[in-house]
């Protein structure tokens, strides 16, 4: 086992300058949808280790929120907690849009980090309903600078649970996609607090504008065949396709294994891939709003007051917040929330400030950044991109394809990934 980690750990803990240099990228899916989909294909990834000191923490974060029935199974903040026996590094790692700490390509990164000595602490995501439901203040995600102060403080519980089993030397901090977007934030707000002091913080497939990203995604429904008029009728024929992954109370927990799942059962022609990747972020933004209405009791999907208990069916709400789209979302739930809140709000202002633009002063002149990212995530813009390319120019690892994290597992993205955590740290 020990020779095996060090092998891991030669593999992978090639120097930066190496990694950077201009070789043939062996990704091999060149479609950005396709990618997004499949991921990589196994024999390009780098063998990892199967066992690892390894327990889920649950975390009281909020003892005086009251819970629905409905949440039953919901007994705290679920974070994913891997160790070292020798004083380490530890690293927190923010799952992507809607998944929880167990989602595929979060545990990969956890395992990859333990392979090399460090402790790792992953957790769901703000979207979704765990983090919702156990760590949120306000139970309306989506304003990064209140989610990032929830993930702070789910952090801190975190690290006060764990603080008397393992010896740490430093922090760390990551995410990819939506929590790569929100480790920015909870950067900048440690530059406040001090607990951690993070030394390196990676931002893999980071989204610029969580606004403008979330209206690519809504956008790809549209990319269907026949075009837009034929989008009712393609949602719910893949709903009803959908249908048999589904039981009642337990729409609100879609990871990021479904979309693999349901392509490699041919539910859908590769004509529909865009489609597919629209409709399970529709999915998983209907777990949100779920989520979100039954916390907050706002009367959005279930009817202000109903109380739900843990038999009822959620079927029939399925089926409304499904058809819920993002600009709804915005528009008629998350907008009017935060305007209440805060008198004058106007809604340009709101959307500007779910940007890394907010905190460009900030990003661009800490070294402790790094990005990774790919030319055809779909969920930039040309303009995205040249933005990323400028505020962390000598910081920023772009690969040609992989679409939106479709390539995290692949070897190369993981020595760069590994080594950027490890750089002089060498670890014990």
């Amino acid at each position: 086992m020990y020779l095996r980690v060090l092998i891991i750990s030669w593999l992978l803990l090639l120097p930066l300058a190496a990694l950077s240099a201009e070789t043939e990228y062996g990704y091999p899916i060149p479609g950005a949808y396709e990618a997004t989909i499949l991921g990589t294909p196994a024999s390009l990834v780098p063998e990892l280790p199967t066992k690892m000191r390894f327990r889920q923490l649950v975390l009281e974060v909020l003892p005086d929120r009251k819970k629905s029935d409905v949440f039953f199974y919901d007994d705290g903040l679920r974070c994913s907690f891997a160790y070292q026996k020798q004083k380490a590094p530890l690293v927190f790692l923010i799952a992507g849009t809607g998944t929880n700490d167990r989602a595929a390509k979060l545990m990969f990164m956890v395992k990859a980090l333990y392979a090399v000595g460090f402790h790792v602490i992953a957790l769901p995501s703000p979207s979704h309903a765990n983090f919702i439901v156990s760590a949120s203040r306000s139970g309306v995600p989506g304003d990064l600078t209140e989610d990032s102060a929830d993930l702070y403080r789910a952090m801190e519980t975190a690290w006060k649970k764990v603080a008397g089993d393992i010896e740490v030397s430093s922090f760390y901090l990551g995410g990819y996609s939506m929590g790569a977007t929100q480790s920015a934030f909870v950067a900048k707000l440690d530059e406040q607090r001090r607990v951690f002091n993070f030394k390196k913080v990676l931002m893999i497939n980071p989204a610029v504008s969580l606004y403008n990203s979330g209206g690519k995604l809504e956008e790809l429904l549209k990319q269907i065949p026949g075009g837009p008029k034929k989008e009712g009728i393609f949602f719910n024929k893949m709903l009803t396709k959908f249908s048999e992954y589904y039981s009642y109370g337990n729409f609100v927990a879609i990871n990021d294994d479904f979309l693999y799942s349901i392509y490699t059962e041919k539910l859908f022609s590769p004509e529909e891939t865009a489609g597919l990747i629209g409709l399970t972020f529709r999915i998983n933004l209907a777990g949100m709003i779920f989520a979100s209405d039954v916390v907050t009791n706002s009367g959005y999907v279930v009817p202000k007051n109903r109380v739900l208990k843990s038999s009822d069916s959620l079927s029939d709400y399925f089926m409304v917040a499904t058809h819920l789209s993002f600009y709804d979302y915005i528009n008629e739930y998350f907008y009017p929330y935060f305007k209440k809140q805060r008198p004058g709000l106007t809604k340009d202002a709101l959307i500007e400030a779910q940007s890394l633009r907010s905190i460009e002063g900030y990003l661009k002149s800490s070294p402790k950044f790094g990005v990774m990212t790919n030319e055809n995530d779909f969920i930039l813009s040309k303009a995205d991109l040249d933005y990323l390319k400028r505020i962390f120019a000598g910081r920023i690892k772009i690969y040609p394809r992989g679409g939106h994290i479709g390539n995290l597992e692949y070897k190369d993205n993981l020595a760069y990934m590994v080594a950027f955590f490890q750089e002089k740290e060498m670890l014990r």
